[in-house]
Order: C-alpha cells, then structure tokens, then sequence
C-alpha cells in the first residue's frame, strides 16, 4: 500500500520503534474542570489550576509513552515547553459541548481552531472525537458524516495523520454530566457497526480509537470461561477495521481496562489511547498537592503503564502489520523526482 509522505512520518513518530501505539491522553475537560471547582470551592476553574494539573501529567508520564494527547484549552498552551520533542504530539480538534437534539448529539470543532493550526504548530496527528447511534435520526448522522469528511478532507491536504474516535451515547439523554461516563447499556453491534461506518475510504482514517464492544465493568477475565463469548466481539472489530486501531479507556478502572486491552491486542489492536485508567486515581486522591499528585502516579500509574505495555508487546500487532498494509508499505510518489510529484498543500 503506498501512504504519503506525511502521514508516513506521523504514524511513525506516534509508535514506538516496534510499530505500537503506547499513547497518553491528557486532553480531558469536563471531568477535570468539575474536579477543581470542587476542590477550589468555585464556580469556575482557574486556567493555572487546570494547566498544572497536565503538566504534572505531561512531565510524569511523557517518557513513558509513545505519544501524548492534549488539548488546545489547557494543556498545550500552559505545558507545551514540557513535552518530549522525542515523543509524538496529538492535538484534540473538538470542543466538548455538542448540541443535543431529539435525534441525537452533533460535534463541533473548537471555534477558529483547524487542522492547518494543529499542523502548522508541529503535531503529528489530529484527534477527533465524535458522538455516533448508528440508530441516530438521519439529520444528525449527516452531520456527524459531514465532519469527519471534512477533518479527513483537511488532513489529507495537510498531509497529517487523522485519529478518529467514535463514542456510543445514551439516546435521548440530554445530560452528559461533568465527564463522559461510558454507555453501559450500549449493544456491541453497534461498536462493530459503527467501525464498519468509518473505514468507508471516503473518510480518510489513518488510526481508530475504539471503545470496548463490552460495558468496562462486563468483560471478564481473558482467562476465564467467560472470555471466549467476549473476545468474539473484539475479534469482530478486528475483522472489520483493516488499519491500525487503539482501545480507549472510557473512564473504566485499572483492572477493567487490562481486561478490555487483553481482548484487543488479541483481536490485532496496535495499542491504546488511554488517560484516566493510568492517571485518575492519582489525580482525584492528591489535588491540589502536586508532589502527593507526582508520587502517585509513580508509584502506581507508571508501573500500571508498563503492565500494559508489557502485554502490547506480548500479544499485540504492530500497526505495519495490519490487513491495510499486508502487501507492503510505500512511499507515495517514491522516485528520482520525489520533489516535483510531491504535492503542495492545495488549496481550501
């Protein structure tokens, strides 16, 4: 499969040598913003509060992964002289306030903020989060379409990696709380079927951040008798997504998320996009004492980090070797004249 020049080095640079994804999010808004309003007794959280929150994060657990995820709020213009040029960048292109109908969530992108931005400030990838029901009104599914079209649009012009990350959500429930809380009445059908909307070439997918086909606290022991019936599900996933794809934490706790990783990598996943389940525990139980925040985190969110990594390299698959890319990858226009095929950004 050839692949462009960009992307190419974005999906290098977001791995670690092997070929896995071993990516850190520290983007997260709501759940963090309602968590210093209430240790801080205010109706607001302070920009220095929240900012320091992901430094500490970003300087914590940046040398233990491949990547980090932050977001344009808080974490990248308080903490960016804190990142690890050695590490890969993501950057979050949604807001997280969505517009609620009777037919279902539309996402947004933050205002005046592109993938051309996200670009130009030296990331390696953009991050997209989008509310989808495949069972959603027809309105609100060409909007959710329309978006990702247009973001793919935007990052193959830019020649940038693109990370989509679908989340499932109660329809027809009009509060979403101070963080997302995972659907636990969701149906695995609809994970699978919402991968099976997404690879659709049109969009232009370089990388899937999938939920667990299963409720976090559902999934049993993968060695268990139980495993069996589960890992039907994840290996439905990756019977359908043909290019690199990575299981996000939905807020689940350590053990539940081990669980749901061990089914992945088995299913072919290339790794994780997590936060909560390596740094929350550390985060509630400290804040604001940002060294009891440091030592938590080393004592347990870095030595739970490389339990997971541990079981990546063990079982799962390095994204060169997905379906996607079974033949071969190449450089696109690859040649003596690499310098004249090679397209300029076109314009908008």
């Amino acid at each position: 499969m050839q692949i462009s020049a960009g992307k190419l080095w974005c999906l290098r640079r977001l791995s670690d040598d092997r070929g896995f994804f071993k990516m850190t999010a520290v983007d997260q808004r709501p759940g963090v913003q309602a968590l210093v309003r209430q240790r801080r007794g205010t109706d607001v959280a302070s920009f220095e509060d929240v900012g320091e929150a992901k430094r500490v994060l970003i300087d914590m657990l940046s040398p233990h992964s491949s990547a980090m995820l932050l977001d344009p709020g808080y974490a990248y213009p308080y903490a960016a002289q804190h990142l690890d040029p050695r590490r890969g960048l993501l950057l979050t292109y949604e807001q997280w306030d969505c517009e609620e109908t009777a037919g279902g969530r539309k996402t947004f992108g933050y205002p005046d903020w592109s993938v051309e931005k996200i670009k130009r400030l030296g990331a390696d990838g953009v991050k997209l989060m989008l509310w989808w029901r495949p069972d959603a009104s027809e309105e609100v599914k060409a909007h959710q379409r329309a978006l990702v079209e247009q973001v793919g649009r935007d990052c193959r012009r830019h020649d940038i990696a693109f990370l989509l990350e679908p989340l499932l959500y109660p329809l027809g429930n009009e509060g979403q709380g101070g963080k997302y809380e995972e659907d636990a009445n969701k149906r695995p059908e609809m994970v699978v079927d919402t991968a099976r909307e997404f690879v659709d070439e049109r969009y232009g997918i370089d990388i899937f951040k999938m939920e667990s086909p299963i409720a976090a606290n559902s999934v049993p022991d993968p060695d268990g008798a139980e495993s069996a019936a589960c890992q039907q599900w994840f290996n439905q996933l990756g019977q359908v997504i043909d290019r690199p794809w990575v299981m996000l934490s939905a807020g689940a706790a350590m053990e539940p998320f081990r669980r749901i990783l061990a089914h992945a990598f088995r299913a072919n996943a290339s790794g994780y996009l997590a936060g909560r389940a390596i740094w929350w525990p550390s985060f509630e139980s400290t804040f604001p004492d940002w060294d009891a925040m440091r030592a938590g985190i080393a004592r347990d969110g870095i030595p739970y980090a490389r339990r997971l990594q541990d079981m990546l390299e063990a079982t799962g698959q390095p994204w060169t070797a997905c379906r996607a890319f079974e033949g071969g990858i190449d450089l696109a226009d690859a040649g003596p004249d690499f310098y004249a095929r090679y397209p300029a950004t076109a314009a908008a």
